[in-house]
């Protein structure tokens, strides 16, 4: 038996009774009352208490607060102060005529936050520094956690900035004022303009940030384009902020310009020795604690420039780790590592302060630099620089290239190793520094090696047949803050010779003093003389460099000398003895007196001891090269070789 569907009754409206009509009524209108009296206001004290206790800063809203409900919430507040650091004099540390601050409502419901857009009416905000040290915005979230609040853009009007750090003597004023998008562009941007004082020195802002402020996206980055200058330092950064608030993540061509590399030090804390003009133009970034300046290139003085450099600090100090690399270098730029000048002509790069030191010392008459180094800059960072020069331009020097590696910890500098390429040669050296101490302690060993006599004065027209390769050993040791101490002050040993080659026998006519010959090479053509070996040795002692042995052989003429070299007074004091092997009746024979000082010696023949024959073959039979520097020296083969008395005997 087939079964019959059940019939569904039909729905039927029923008038609502009186007593839910009443009830439905009294919520409508209680809930229209609601809204015409509502007043976000209510919640002041809760927004107030909320902000303090997570800051630990005092919040007030001494305006209104109001909430436009939607797909997005805008919250906005009137007369907004927020408290400072207990150390500082003044008691609030932000304030904002009005605030506007559009919240997305979907990702609310995932517990994210987004926010579309910042409006800021007069924001005034001081940023200062306390004498521990640390900042007044400490209270911000570490960068360890993860936030979920995601800013996208920023508008301010009237905007003021005060960055104030009293211990490094700095105070900036920064208005900042947003303006509309420019034809072409879909967002607005932020113009920036300030003054004060950074590290003392005046100091000076503008710029722009040129798209929106996207705190936390990638995607879209705050670009800005900006100058500085503090004092005579001045800088272009234009590039993308990935995190402004924090300064953490950056992305910027940076251009550095100034009279001298040394104004860095107070700005950011670099001990560079002092330069000429630099102008330097690279990649500015940051990872952590590190900041890195890549690829850089430019000029500094009359020198090219480029490499990276790195600077990490939180460390008990910065430490500094470059790569440099000059393609030519002008061998004066370098003058500031030892506390000399640049040269200061027509054709060279050099500021106002270092003109006026080079004239103050060409009048004093000394050549070593007396310029003391900067103790509290050797102590006051750490670095590890290695710079290489494939060419030098020395015009009076025969210098070819340079490989350096700087070491600097805790005060303690080495120089390991500072090479040169000289004359075809080249100097080996290994400085240590150390500046530990209120004296400095230094020790140098150098080490010549194959030096080609004929390149060695390439100014000098009558050296440029000379043939010879020069080797020796220098080991001194000195205690003093600047070159001019420590050299004056040396304990130690110099030798250098050379072994068989040629040179100029008029050169060595003049050296003889025969007048004779000399002219008749004058006026008719000079010729080339076999050299058998040539070579001093100096024991140093308190600065001045005592002969121990030096002569020069040759199949023309043997020359052997004695005296001192004063480092301490700058003075010579040599005595060369010259024996001419040939025969000329005006043949003075008379010993050649070198004195003066370094900066104008002078070279006169003693007439006293003409004729001192006898003492002449005495001192020739005891002279010979020090065993120490044969082995440096390229002898050459045959009986001849020997040099020094045998022959002279």
């Amino acid at each position: 038996m087939e079964s019959v569907p059940a019939r569904k009754t039909p729905f039927r409206w029923r008038r609502p009774s009186r007593r839910t009509t009443i009830i439905l009524a009294a919520l409508a209108a209680a809930i229209v009352l609601l809204a015409i009296l509502w007043d976000w206001n209510w919640f002041k004290p809760l927004v107030e208490r909320q902000v303090s206790a997570r800051t630990g800063r005092e919040f007030r809203i001494d305006g209104d607060l109001d909430v436009d409900l939607g797909r997005v919430i805008t919250i906005s507040g009137d007369a907004l102060r927020f408290g400072n650091a207990k150390w500082s004099k003044e008691p609030t540390m932000a304030t904002a005529q009005r605030a506007e601050i559009d919240v997305d409502f979907w990702p609310l419901l995932r517990l994210a936050v987004r926010i579309p857009e910042i409006r800021l009416t007069r924001p005034r905000l001081r940023l200062e520094t306390g004498p521990d040290g640390k900042g007044n915005w400490n209270f911000l979230r570490s960068d360890g956690e993860k936030g979920r609040v995601e800013f996208r853009r920023l508008w301010v009007d009237e905007g003021n900035l005060v960055f104030l750090d009293p211990r490094k003597k700095t105070d900036i004023d920064v208005r900042l004022q947003s303006a509309a998008p420019k034809p072409g562009e879909r967002a607005s941007s932020i113009d920036v303009q300030g003054e004060g004082h950074w590290s003392g020195e005046r100091f000076a802002l503008q710029g722009n940030a040129a798209s929106p402020l996207a705190l936390r996206e990638r995607e879209q980055p705050y670009r800005i384009d900006a100058h500085a200058q503090a004092g005579p330092t001045r800088a272009h950064a234009r590039g993308t902020l990935l995190d402004p608030l924090r300064l953490r993540d950056f992305d910027l061509q940076l251009t550095l310009i100034g009279r001298d590399m040394q104004d860095l030090y107070p700005l950011l804390g670099l001990a560079i020795p002092p330069t000429p003009p630099y102008r330097l133009n690279g990649r500015f970034t940051r990872d952590r604690d590190t900041w890195h300046y890549d690829r850089f290139t430019g000029q500094v003085g009359d020198s090219d420039l480029g490499g990276s450099a790195a600077v990490t600090t939180g460390g008990a100090r910065p430490f500094l780790k470059a790569n440099l690399v000059s393609k030519r270098l002008d061998f004066d730029d370098l003058a500031g590592f030892i506390g000399a000048q640049p040269q200061t002509g027509a054709s060279e790069t050099s500021n106002a302060e270092q003109k006026a030191k080079a004239a103050r010392e060409r009048g004093d008459g000394r050549v070593l630099p007396d310029e003391p180094y900067n103790l509290a800059k050797l102590r006051s960072m750490d670095a590890d620089v290695r710079w290489k020069a494939h060419r030098i331009n020395a015009p009076k020097l025969p210098i070819d290239d340079m490989d350096a590696h700087l070491l600097l910890d805790d005060g303690l500098l080495r120089m390991e190793p500072l090479n040169f390429g000289v004359a075809s040669g080249d100097i080996r050296s290994t400085i240590r520094m150390d500046a530990r101490e209120k004296i400095i302690r230094t020790r140098a060993d150098i080490a010549v090696r194959g030096l080609d006599l004929g390149k060695l004065f390439p100014t000098a027209e009558i050296a440029r047949t000379a043939v010879g390769r020069i080797g020796g050993n220098i080991a001194i040791s000195g205690s003093g803050n600047s070159v001019a101490q420590i050299l004056g002050s040396a304990d130690g040993d110099v030798a250098v010779g050379m072994g068989k080659g040629q040179i100029s026998n008029l050169l060595m006519e003049l050296a003889g003093l025969d007048v004779a010959e000399s002219l008749k090479f004058l006026l008719t053509r000079d010729k080339i003389i076999p050299v058998r070996c040539a070579f001093g040795d100096f024991a140093v002692q308190d600065g001045t460099m005592r002969t121990r042995a030096l002569a020069f052989d040759s199949t023309d003429t043997i020359i052997v000398g004695k005296g001192d070299i004063s480092l301490k007074n700058e003075t010579l004091d040599l005595e060369l003895r010259p024996r001419p092997k040939d025969r000329s009746i005006l043949t003075f024979r008379s010993p050649l007196v070198i004195g003066g000082t370094f900066a104008d010696p002078s070279f006169r023949p003693d007439f006293k001891r003409l004729g001192l024959r006898g003492a002449l073959a005495v001192a020739l039979g005891n002279i010979a090269p020090p065993a120490a520097l044969l082995a440096t020296l390229e002898l050459g083969p045959g009986k001849d070789s020997n040099c020094g008395g045998r022959y002279a005997r």
